[in-house]
């Protein structure tokens, strides 16, 4: 079973993601096959939301916690990241001098 340091950073967090594939045999998915469990995630963290919102929801329908929906989509995100051979800070950190660029304005 892999484990993950005690302080780890976001590699870290994408390393153990491939141990765990590889340990619960998913490696073999595709990208394709992960971004579609990866929107699956999503919309559990939406009911998640609107349950924790008071929103009206199914009463047969199941709902986790969000910080457990939260966590199943940051694992898929690293293992899209990983299939597309993506350091996930490395991008994070383009993205926001990206983003430092733009001008926000209310309309």
């Amino acid at each position: 079973m892999p484990t993950l340091k005690e302080k780890p950073q976001l590699a870290d967090f994408q390393k153990y993601v491939t141990a765990l594939e590889q340990e619960r045999e998913f490696a073999s998915q595709t990208t394709i096959d992960k971004c579609l469990l990866l929107g699956e995630e999503v919309g559990e963290l939406f009911k998640a939301v609107r349950k924790s919102e008071g929103l009206l929801v199914d009463s047969n329908s199941d709902f986790s916690e969000i910080a457990d929906e939260l966590a199943d989509i940051f694992i898929y995100l690293c293992a899209i990241a990983n299939r597309q051979g993506i350091d996930l800070e490395e991008a994070f950190r383009s993205k926001e001098e990206k983003n430092k660029q733009r001008k926000w304005v209310r309309v």
